[in-house]
């Protein structure tokens, strides 16, 4: 992996460059010789490069408790294989043709390929988790795995295009937050933590996941399309309703298109759901949802509060402010 860019929004990464290569190195060695197409498929994928949040989560918390070195990066990369498996089924089922700017795997490959790349790498994540000789972790990895199908499963067949708080929370729990919180309390399985540290570390991923997603979904509307690579209000033209839409619908019922959210009917002219996506963008809703975010972080925070302080504990409080502070 090349050298990230140690600016200010990155400093909590600076401590763990060497283990942040090696669990690169860890994932691009898992591609399978044989199939020259497949090596190929995982290059384009880890090319890509990503926040490497997750595994940073995992590699900070687990320094942070003192776990062997070996077995901490087997489980960072699984957390990141099964991460980018998760994606290439995403974009899929999506139908993207671009993530971070770049052309997605299926927009290269069949359907068929790119399903049974995204199979080979949650294959391969799952045997990196092994790697780690953790039954807790093992049963963690599944159990997060059903979590996530089951997330994707709801979203597919339930209600669209509807204002729904608690579907929203339960979607972003699924589709992010139980990945961030597996990253963390896996740490703390991996070591044989007490209870209340696993529980502890289980909380403070869980607040972070919930904190990124909404974070997002904001910038699903106040992004650039250049640096999405997809449509602002991508989520509401395909009929997911995020925190923004959520705020807006709440707070401006006398809008002549909320009702459409409130009803649960998706809007098909073309016009109405720009003028809609507009008039979010350009509402308090926004900041609303972004202070939303911050209190999910300042939660996370406050349980890291059991922990003596240390390099890692600082670097895991940057992380979440890191988090609510993006801006792409």
């Amino acid at each position: 992996m090349g050298e990230l860019k140690l600016t200010s929004a990155v400093t909590f990464m600076v401590s763990i460059q060497d283990d942040l290569r090696e669990v690169e190195a860890l994932m691009r060695s898992q591609a399978d010789e044989r199939y020259p197409d497949l090596k190929a498929a995982i290059d384009l994928l880890l090319n890509a490069g990503g926040k490497r949040i997750r595994p940073t989560l995992t590699i900070l918390a687990g320094k942070m408790l003192k776990a062997q070195r070996e077995p901490l990066l087997n489980l960072a990369a699984a957390i990141e294989m099964l991460h980018t498996a998760t994606l290439v089924h995403d974009d899929l089922i999506d139908g993207s043709l671009l993530r971070r700017g770049m052309p997605t795997l299926n927009s290269r490959w069949s359907p068929g390929a790119t399903v049974l790349t995204g199979d080979y790498l949650f294959a391969r994540a799952a045997n990196l988790a092994s790697q780690t000789d953790s039954v807790p972790v093992m049963k963690l990895f599944s159990h997060t795995l059903s979590i996530i199908v089951g997330g994707e499963l709801t979203q597919l067949f339930s209600t669209r295009c509807k204002v729904d708080r608690n579907n929203y929370y339960q979607r972003i729990f699924a589709k992010t937050a139980s990945l961030f919180e597996m990253s963390a309390k896996s740490a703390a399985l991996l070591c044989l933590a007490p209870d209340a540290v696993a529980e502890a570390l289980r909380a403070y991923g869980y607040a972070v996941g919930m904190a990124f997603q909404i974070v997002d979904d904001i910038l699903d509307y106040t992004g650039e399309q250049a640096t999405l690579g997809k449509p602002i209000g991508s989520d509401l033209r395909q009929g997911i309703v995020t925190l923004p839409a959520i705020y807006f619908a709440e707070m401006h019922p006398e809008h002549d298109l909320t009702h459409y959210l409130v009803d649960g009917l998706c809007i098909d002219d073309q016009d109405e759901i720009e003028r809609l996506i507009d008039s979010i963008r350009s509402s308090e809703a926004i900041e609303r949802s972004h202070q939303e975010a911050i209190q999910f972080v300042e939660t996370a925070i406050r349980n890291l509060n059991q922990f003596e302080p240390c390099p890692e504990r600082l670097a895991l409080e940057e992380l979440a402010h890191h988090v609510v502070d993006r801006r792409f």
